[in-house]
């Protein structure tokens, strides 16, 4: 059985140490100098017709009735593929086992995605708090934008907020708890006024913390704050 059909917990011993370039990270497949063969590759589940605000699967594509009736703070959300297997497996093994060169595969994936947008002046990854940049060693959000703003040509920029509180992970809370969670998270002491910002992470779920996220921008002076993420979760997951 291949190993694509598994949980991630499963596939965690492979890609948790290291593989010949050839392995595929997901099934050991030979896949040349591509993290992926075309199996797993094809397997990926990409998005389908989505809100334009949230990135929420829709019937049409048009904007769905909660955007309508409570706009988020953000103006626009893509994701790249929507959160599940085998996806989910590669954003865990990038953020928990610390596979940096998914963040390069993600990027190109997301460079498919929005293409080379106009109207874009600057891409934000989406901040950790210090207590948890140190223990994860990393920013997987950043990793991603840096191999994104290269790709095509839109500055990054790491440092124009911080993450102030060290909230309580928004995986052990209802879904109803996860926007006061959130609160007052982020700080942002530039003059972002007039700058069209492109927020990048790897899953967006509920949206609270991108939302909390574009609030704080758009106080700074943000005309327009939009989300680029990996993966957006399902709305019955």
């Amino acid at each position: 059985m291949s190993i694509s059909s598994r949980p991630f917990s499963g596939i965690g011993a492979i890609i948790g140490r290291t593989l010949l370039p050839q392995d595929c990270v997901l099934c050991q497949a030979t896949s040349g100098e591509r993290l992926l063969c075309d199996a797993c590759e094809r397997d990926l589940p990409a998005s389908r017709a989505a809100c334009p605000r949230c990135a929420l699967d829709t019937t049409d594509g048009a904007e769905c009735g909660a955007c309508l009736a409570d706009p988020p703070h953000f103006d626009a959300s893509r994701a790249a593929f929507a959160y599940s297997h085998p996806a989910d497996s590669l954003v865990q093994a990038l953020k928990y086992g610390g596979q940096l060169a998914l963040a390069g595969f993600f990027a190109q994936k997301l460079q498919q995605r929005v293409g080379r947008p106009e109207g874009i002046d600057l891409i934000v990854p989406l901040p950790l708090h210090p207590q948890r940049l140190a223990e994860r060693g990393f920013n997987q959000a950043a990793e991603i934008a840096r191999a994104l703003s290269r790709a095509i040509g839109v500055r990054m920029d790491a440092q124009l907020a911080t993450r102030v509180r060290d909230t309580a992970p928004q995986t052990s809370l209802p879904w109803r708890e996860r926007a006061a969670n959130m609160r007052r998270a982020f700080s942002c002491e530039r003059d972002l006024s007039g700058l069209r910002i492109a927020v990048i992470d790897d899953v967006m779920t509920t949206g609270a913390t991108l939302n909390e996220f574009a609030r704080t921008l758009k106080k700074s002076g943000a005309a327009r704050v939009e989300n680029w993420v990996v993966a957006r979760t399902p709305h019955d997951v």
